[in-house]
């Protein structure tokens, strides 16, 4: 298996305890919690289940769909021929008899896969299965009970940090999140396409490193071929994946794209203040929960930039999928089954790779203080503009501001080749350089740091920077 070297150490830790064991792992959809249970417990495994997906939140009949479903999984493990369960306390006591009627000591692996899927409205489920895990679960020393899900919110609130019966139930979480491009590099080794790190830093702006996307990369094809395939053909595998993304994880989609759509539009983002004026919502939970659960499916962050205090948080889009989605492929009123092909060299491709490398680097700032030596160094990480006389002001792609007493200043440029600094660009690092001094401790020394892909050509201008950080150091590991 690719990565998840941490979490397949820690699953088999705790499998190896000798105690009940109720495990959450939650993470964005198809950024590949399924597939770490399946690889970890192969063979290992008692019962699993899988929620059915509420695809109408309406529909009529869904919780006896559910309930059914629950018992035909149950008849697959070999439980005996009895009655189909009315309800989720039922369901429960079932699992309970199968479980019972094959226990022999032995570890019993119980997986739940989608669990909030199974929480209809007045289902009652919760509550049942908290019955369950309290007051059987909780005493089998033996019994090991993992749940995922891709609606990271309910996971959350339900589970982990519910108030209720299953306050502190939860005794290990496991958030998922997405490759990093080392990740990346392995899978596309492992699935034999051979691609450089340059190209694999575009994927990486595209597929944002969800492993199910980069399945579709056909190694017999070029990275541009493969991009007009999975998305600009026409009925492309992922051009609606944007759309199931949404309506498959969030109970208001709608609401939710709003809000992505609105920080796309500002590579800063927007405080919340901002994000209510020009959406025309009110300020309340739903709007908490919305950013909440975007936040937790590792699609914005929030952060506070450089120079500004607790009040102004800013929420950043920060999921490369979604940003080339909707830089790309909203608003195409006709399909091109070549556009990439044919635009790759163009200047609206370009300038998305200046913003994307941009988002690359922000998903990498671990790789980039490790490539500084300052891995051990606490920093705060985020972009900074500042106004002038005359709105002649400046704009610093990232800052660095550590703890001892250093901010590097970072400029970041998606290049084909070496980066040549000229005169005219040297006076700018030089201005931005004062600007940033005025507004930082006399005590802080400031670091001009240029991360690129391929370094920097030496001349008379190349000493603007203190620091080179190539695409090669995002590749490192710890």
């Amino acid at each position: 298996m690719v990565g998840r070297k941490k979490e397949v150490k820690e699953l088999n830790r705790l499998y190896e305890r000798k105690q009940a064991e109720l495990i959450a792992i939650y993470g964005r959809r198809r950024v590949g919690k399924t597939y770490l249970v399946d690889e970890t417990f192969a063979g290992r495994i008692t019962f699993r289940h899988a929620g059915l997906s509420p695809a109408d939140e309406n529909s009529k009949g869904l919780l006896k769909l559910q309930l059914n479903h629950f018992y035909n999984s149950l008849k697959l493990h070999g439980m005996e021929k009895c009655d189909k369960p009315s309800n989720w306390l039922d369901a429960f006591l079932l699992l309970e008899q199968f479980l019972q009627s094959r226990d022999d000591g032995s570890r019993q692996v119980v997986f739940l896969d989608e669990l909030p899927w199974l929480d209809t409205p007045k289902s009652g489920f919760i509550r049942a299965f908290e019955a369950f895990w309290n007051t059987w679960g909780c005493h089998r020393k033996n019994l090991m009970v993992i749940v995922c899900g891709s609606a990271n919110s309910w996971i959350q609130d339900k589970l982990i940090n519910n108030h209720g019966g299953l306050y502190n139930r939860v005794t290990y979480e496991i958030k998922l999140s997405p490759f990093n491009l080392k990740e990346c590099e392995e899978f596309y080794k492992s699935n034999n396409v051979n691609i450089s790190r340059y190209d694999i830093t575009q994927s990486y702006m595209i597929f944002g490193g969800i492993p199910y996307y980069m399945g579709y990369v056909n190694g017999e094809m070029s990275l541009a071929q493969n991009i007009d395939n999975i998305f600009f053909k026409k009925n492309a595998i992922l051009r609606e994946e944007y759309n199931r993304l949404f309506a498959s994880v969030f109970v208001n989609p709608e609401a939710v794209k709003d809000i992505v759509q609105l920080l796309y539009t500002r590579n800063a983002g927007f405080t919340r203040r901002e994000i209510i004026d020009k959406l025309g919502i009110t300020d309340g939970g739903r709007l908490s929960r919305n950013l909440n659960a975007l936040i937790s499916s590792d699609f914005i962050i929030k952060y506070v930039p450089f120079g500004c205090g607790k009040r102004e948080e800013h929420y950043k889009l920060i999921d490369p999928f979604c940003m080339f989605y909707l830089h790309f492929i909203n608003n195409q009123k006709k399909v091109n089954e070549k556009f990439w092909q044919q635009n790759t060299s163009s200047g609206v491709v370009a300038v998305w790779r200046g913003f994307a490398f941009e988002n690359v680097c922000f998903n990498h700032i671990e790789q980039i203080k490790r490539s500084l030596g300052i891995s051990g160094v606490i920093s705060d990480n985020s972009a900074w503009s500042k106004r002038g006389d005359d709105n002649d002001g400046t704009q610093i792609d990232l800052i660095i501001s550590r703890n001892d007493n250093v901010i590097n200043m970072c400029e970041i440029k998606y290049y084909s080749g070496e980066f040549t600094v000229n005169k005219e660009y040297y006076k700018t690092i030089l201005k931005r350089q004062a600007l940033l001094a005025e507004n930082v401790s006399p005590k802080a020394a400031i670091h001009s740091t240029l991360i690129t892909t391929f370094g920097l050509t030496h001349n008379e201008y190349s000493g603007a920077f203190t620091n080179v950080i190539v695409l090669d150091d995002l590749f490192k590991e710890e």
